[in-house]
């Protein structure tokens, strides 16, 4: 039984995905860096140290990439931060997973700043028992530190009692590597293909269906697969 659940927060909680890349993209561009929009869209789900070496090379990186990173951060605090919104029911879905006695986790590859803001913006304070940002780890996803700090924060649980929900196949990758099963959202706009090629056991639209499973089924639900609906699991992003 699951009982432990680690959520991804950027494209699976607040939809953020769009302005994460739109902010990329200026700031390469700042750079002398012209990368089109759907370019750098596909690695967003990266924290900057595995998101910039895709588009500059290591001498680049050596001369100005923590430049770029500072750069990318101001702009997305600025100009962007204020136009993400959270998808509906998160809160709705968060309450109920803890009235069915699941520890909550947050997992994310956005700085500890932006974390701080989703939380707020979702309004689940005081709704999960952990949280760990790429502030706090050596490597972002598509590496598992992320998660596994998360882990270490809800007091090491067996990985066969915790799961992950997560919009990227990043977040599908970096759980594999812990062992642990990842239930796909197609609210952040990846593919469906490409989140079952990294992983993902179950796919479902967003938190609102999310939280319609947990209201159904309150031991199973679809951490394993054969709880979502076919409808969930088959369904393309809108």
């Amino acid at each position: 039984m699951v009982e432990n659940v680690i959520f991804d927060v950027d494209g699976t909680l607040v939809d953020s995905v769009d302005e994460h890349a739109e902010a990329w993209r200026r700031s390469f561009l700042h750079f002398g860096r012209d990368v089109p929009f759907a370019h750098v869209r596909s690695q967003i789900g990266k924290g900057a140290d595995q998101l910039i070496p895709v588009f500059f090379n290591d001498e680049e990186l050596e001369r100005f990439g923590k430049e770029i990173e500072e750069y990318r951060s101001k702009l997305f605090l600025d100009e962007f931060l204020p136009k993400v919104r959270p998808f509906p029911r998160v809160r709705e879905l968060f309450q109920r997973l803890r009235q069915q006695g699941r520890r909550l986790a947050l997992a994310s590859s956005a700085k500890d700043e932006e974390l701080k803001h989703y939380v707020r913006l979702c309004g689940i304070e005081g709704l999960y028992e952990a949280k760990a940002s790429k502030d706090e780890v050596d490597k972002s996803k598509p590496h598992p530190d992320i998660f596994q700090s998360a882990l270490a924060r809800l007091g090491r649980p067996d990985v066969s009692t915790a799961v992950v929900v997560g919009d990227t196949p990043y977040d599908a990758l970096a759980a594999g590597k812990l062992g642990l099963p990842t239930v796909g959202v197609l609210a952040g706009g990846f593919l469906a293909e490409d989140l079952r090629a990294a992983g993902c056991r179950t796919l479902v639209k967003d938190a609102g269906e999310l939280l319609r499973l947990a209201e159904e089924s309150s031991v199973e639900w679809p951490w394993n697969g054969p709880g979502a609906s076919p409808a969930a699991k088959d369904e393309e992003p809108r």
